[in-house]
């Protein structure tokens, strides 16, 4: 299990930055990554590359800020391909661009989308198997992965071709350990391997990212080909949005993942 993420940036827009899941070496003809907070231009509490429209935020500053990430990581703003999310496990087959309401996860095997997911604390899972040329990404927090959002969206995988033993993935920073704390009706819904407790927490704490990469195992993905950023974005608030830190008054991220051209 891989976790050697690398920071690229724009050749046009240096101050817009980006996490390149480190299994994209293997495959030039993929874009993949999930933005950092830097390089836009929204003004606080969205500072400034906030990129979900869900916010508050001023839409035509959202718009810019997609327009200059596009820009940055080299393909069309118009070709991004987005989920409404709404913390549930629905998954949309797509052909087109746009947004599609009430999904959390969305498949392709069309050469012209980017698909996206935007998310602050919740985990973006970025899925890709280069031999059928099969395309997902989903909108992983801790409700999503309770109703089966990854199971289902390696299922609609491989409604398309794909074999989940040839499939990587990538998921992106989310809130950590220390900082998820829940209460005993969450942590009832989790696994015993992923809940844990300490004496100086007083309630216990879930490990997202553990329990994303078990789901992701028990549907057949190798271990060897899963990829787990090390960050918490609860911990770094200068370069992730943050529900829970900063609470719930602030920008999104975005975990894309398309082909070039």
């Amino acid at each position: 299990m891989s976790q050697a993420t690398s920071i690229a940036q724009g050749p046009t827009t240096e101050t817009v930055r980006w996490l390149r899941p480190a299994f994209t070496e293997y495959f030039p003809e993929l874009l993949a990554g999930f933005s950092l907070r830097q390089g836009g231009v929204s003004l606080a509490p969205f500072a400034t590359l906030n990129l979900g429209m869900s916010t508050g935020d001023r839409p035509e500053h959202v718009q810019e800020n997609r327009r200059r990430l596009a820009e940055a990581v080299g393909f069309e703003v118009e070709r991004l391909t987005l989920a409404g999310q709404v913390h549930g496990a629905k998954v949309r087959v797509v052909r087109a661009p746009g947004l599609y309401p009430g999904y959390d996860a969305l498949v392709t095997k069309a050469d012209h989308l980017v698909l996206g997911i935007t998310a602050a604390d919740c985990a973006v899972v970025l899925l890709y198997d280069p031999e059928r040329r099969v395309l997902a990404a989903c909108h992983a927090g801790w409700r999503g992965a309770v109703a089966g959002v990854v199971a289902a969206t390696v299922a609609a995988m491989r409604g398309l071709g794909a074999c989940p033993d040839a499939i990587w993935a990538y998921v992106s920073p989310c809130i950590g350990l220390t900082h998820f704390e829940v209460g005993e009706e969450v942590a009832a819904q989790f696994e015993p391997e992923v809940v844990h407790r300490r004496p100086e927490w007083p309630r216990p704490h879930v490990d997202l990212k553990q329990a994303i990469v078990r789901r992701l195992q028990q549907v057949g993905i190798p271990a060897a080909h899963i990829e787990v950023a090390l960050q918490d974005t609860a911990a770094c608030t200068t370069q992730f949005f943050s529900y829970r830190a900063e609470q719930g008054r602030t920008g999104r991220m975005l975990g894309f993942i398309g082909r070039r051209g």
